[in-house]
């Protein structure tokens, strides 16, 4: 059980440490889907 935590606990690290890493990009790839999309009229 003690195994089990640890791991998670080091997958939900990871996981932080990717998003902070990447999280502007990714809001930056949204942010451009959005504009492209608004541009053609389709979802705004």
């Amino acid at each position: 059980m003690v195994e089990f935590a640890l791991i998670l606990a080091l997958v939900a690290l990871v996981v932080i440490v990717a998003l902070l890493l990447t999280g502007a990009q990714v809001m930056n790839l949204y942010s451009n889907i959005t504009a492209t999309m608004c541009s053609y009229h389709v979802g705004c």
